[in-house]
C-alpha cells in the first residue's frame, strides 16, 4: 500500500511514520525548500502528550523542551500585573506539559522518522503539489510549478495546514470552510543576548489591548517573538498596507522597551497570518482524508494545536496502518473521522470561549483577564478557570 502526505509539518511527519511503520510506502512533499526554521512557542498538553507517549515520539519532544515558571503579564514599563504559575497549570491540565518550540517539535517528528525502515518513508522539499486526481482506483499527484513528476497512491493525506491546497482542490475553496476569529499572529526569531538573559524561563506577556507581544529566551543568544492583534480586514473599505514587518512594527509601538527591541530586530518577512479555525461537516472524500490544521485548525488560543496534530496523525496510523488493501481504505477514513471529529470540535470551542480574555478589547476585559489569571492561585476555584482554558481536560 501506498501513501502521498503533502505537508512535512507535525502532523504530516507523523502520519508518514505511523504509515512507514505499518508497512506503507510513503511519499511525504512538502513546498518549502528545508524544514522552517522559525515559528512560536507552544504548551503541549492534552490528547498529544499520551499519544506521543503511546507511539514512542514522547522522549524526543522532552528532550528539546523549555523548562517555563510562569508566564508573567506585564505593563508597559515591565512591572507585572499577573502571572501563571506553571508546575500548576501542569497539574491542571492533566499532569504532563511541555513547553515547545514549534520548528523543534517538526524536528523532533522528522528524526523520529529513523525508526522506519530504510526506504519506506521519502521526503521531498522544494515540492509543490500542483493538482491532484482521485478516482476508483486511487489518487495522482502532480508536483512541481510547473508540474514535473505524476506520482500515483492509494491515499492521499492532506497535512498542508490552515491554507490547505489539497483541501481546496478536494473539498472546495477556503471561504466554504475558514472561520477567522477577528485576529492575526506573528511570530520570529531574533538574536539578542541581553533580553535573551532578563528573561530567562518565563513568558513575558504585555498586559495590553487590542494586541499581545510575548517573549521567550531559547538556549542560545536568541529570543521567540510572538504577536496577535486585531486584525481589521472584515471593515468595509479596509486594505491592509504595508509590509508584514512595518505592520507590526506599526501596530505594537508604544508596549515597551523589550517589544521596542523584537520590532527592531524584526526580521523582513516574519511568519504573519489570520487567527482562525477550519469547520467542515467531513474531513474524507474517496481517496483523500485531511489531518492536522488542514481539517481542524483549533487556533492558537486553545493552545493545542501541536497536541492535536500528533494525536490525530498517530490515530490515523492506528486505524489506516492495518489496512492491506484498497478495499478497506474508505472504512478505515469514515472511522478515523468518526472517533477524532468530537475531539478537535471540543477543543475548537474551548478556543472559541478563551478569544475575549486572550486578547481584550478594552479595559474592562483586560481587567477580568487579570482576575481570570490571578483565580488560578485560588482553591477550587483554580480548576474552575482551567475547565474553561482547556476544556474537558481539567477534569
Amino acid at each position: 500500500m501506498k501513501a502521498v502526505v503533502v505537508g512535512a509539518g507535525i502532523a504530516g511527519l507523523v502520519a508518514a511514520r505511523q504509515l512507514g511503520l505499518a508497512g506503507w510506502d510513503v511519499e511525504v512533499l512538502e513546498k518549502s525548500a528545508a524544514p522552517r526554521p522559525d515559528g512560536y512557542m507552544m504548551d503541549f498538553f492534552g490528547p498529544g502528550v499520551e499519544a506521543a507517549e503511546r507511539i514512542g515520539l514522547y522522549p524526543r519532544l522532552a528532550a528539546v523542551a523549555y523548562h517555563v515558571e510562569a508566564a508573567e503579564y506585564v505593563d508597559a514599563t515591565g512591572h507585572p500585573t499577573s502571572s501563571l504559575d506553571y508546575d500548576q497549570f501542569a497539574r491542571l491540565a492533566g499532569g504532563k506539559v511541555l513547553s515547545l518550540l514549534r520548528p523543534d517539535m517538526e524536528r523532533a517528528a522528522l528524526a523520529a522518522l529513523d525508526d522506519v525502515a530504510s526506504g519506506r518513508v521519502r521526503i521531498r522539499y522544494g515540492a509543490p503539489v500542483s493538482r491532484v486526481w482521485s478516482g476508483e482506483d486511487g489518487v495522482e499527484v502532480a508536483v512541481g510549478d510547473p508540474p514535473d513528476v505524476t506520482l500515483g497512491a492509494d491515499v492521499l493525506v492532506g497535512a498542508d495546514g490552515i491554507h490547505s491546497g489539497v483541501r481546496a482542490q478536494v473539498f472546495g475553496p477556503e471561504e466554504e470552510y475558514l472561520r477567522p476569529l477577528g485576529m492575526r499572529a506573528a511570530a520570529f526569531i531574533v538574536t539578542e543576548p541581553v533580553l535573551n538573559a532578563r528573561f530567562r524561563n518565563r513568558f513575558v506577556l504585555t498586559d495590553s489591548i487590542d494586541r499581545m507581544a510575548g517573549l521567550y529566551s531559547l538556549r542560545s543568544d536568541e529570543v521567540a517573538a510572538f504577536m496577535v492583534y486585531r486584525d481589521a480586514t472584515d471593515a468595509p473599505g479596509h486594505q491592509r498596507s504595508g509590509s508584514p514587518r512595518e505592520r507590526l512594527r506599526r501596530e505594537f509601538a508604544g508596549l515597551g522597551h523589550a517589544v521596542d527591541r523584537l520590532l527592531e530586530l524584526c526580521p523582513e518577512h516574519p511568519y504573519d497570518d489570520v487567527v482562525a479555525q477550519v469547520v467542515m461537516p467531513g474531513w474524507q472524500r474517496g481517496r483523500t482524508v485531511l489531518v492536522g490544521d488542514a481539517c481542524g485548525a483549533v487556533s492558537l488560543l486553545a493552545g493545542q494545536g501541536g497536541s492535536l496534530a500528533i494525536a490525530g496523525a498517530a490515530l490515523l496510523g492506528d486505524v489506516l496502518g492495518p489496512v492491506a488493501s484498497p478495499d478497506g481504505i474508505s472504512a478505515a477514513l469514515a472511522e478515523f473521522e468518526r472517533r477524532w471529529k468530537p475531539v478537535v470540535e471540543e477543543a475548537q470551542a474551548a478556543g472559541r470561549r478563551t478569544a475575549s480574555s486572550f486578547l481584550p478589547s478594552n479595559r474592562t476585559q483586560r481587567l477580568l483577564r487579570r482576575w481570570i489569571i490571578r483565580a488560578t492561585h485560588l482553591p477550587g476555584i483554580d480548576r474552575l478557570v482551567a475547565r474553561q482554558i482547556v476544556g474537558r481536560i481539567a477534569k
